[in-house]
């Protein structure tokens, strides 16, 4: 099951060097070419030294491949992947602060149960969300929160990876 259909996003990842100012390269090529990033995400990841960016792009393919070719010309990238069409597993964490008070605080853990978020800290006037899911999901729970008064969102953006054994 394809789980990306919206083809205006796109989904690529960059094996890059873990190297001071990397970070700052990648982007500053994305400003001065014009492209559009929905979310960037970097981490370590399973190979020493190294880094896996994860960016979600606005645009199609001609897009991607624009990027993909501009990602080359920088020589801290080692391997660039557009994965948006593969088998996808894609996930988002985000932290939403919510107000709450007596009344509304088992209605609020009632919704977060549905969505099989979790509370991760409650004081008299707020309590803090933490879901884990693809974007639709963090963006339907948001949106049931907003009525109760939603004093902050931090959202991770997107990763993905490809399911089972890559060629």
């Amino acid at each position: 099951m394809i789980l990306n259909t919206n083809q205006s996003h796109r989904i690529v990842t960059a094996l890059v060097k873990d190297k001071p100012g990397v970070l700052a390269r990648i982007s500053g090529m994305f400003r001065r070419r014009g492209f559009n990033i929905k979310s960037l995400v970097v981490g370590q990841c399973e190979l020493p030294n190294k880094s896996r960016m994860t960016f979600v792009v606005e645009g199609n393919d001609k897009t991607v491949e624009q990027v993909t070719n501009h990602l080359y010309k920088l020589v801290e990238v080692i391997k660039v992947n557009d994965i948006s069409d593969q088998n996808l597993v894609e996930r988002e964490l985000a932290l939403i602060r919510v107000k709450t008070n007596s009344q509304t605080r088992s209605e609020i853990m009632q919704i977060v149960d549905i969505f099989r978020a979790h509370i991760v800290d409650v004081a008299n006037d707020a309590t803090i969300v933490e879901v884990t899911g693809n974007e639709l999901k963090v963006n339907s729970l948001q949106k049931l929160l907003e009525p109760f008064g939603i004093l902050e969102v931090m959202r991770t953006g997107t990763i993905a990876t490809s399911r089972g054994l890559q060629k």
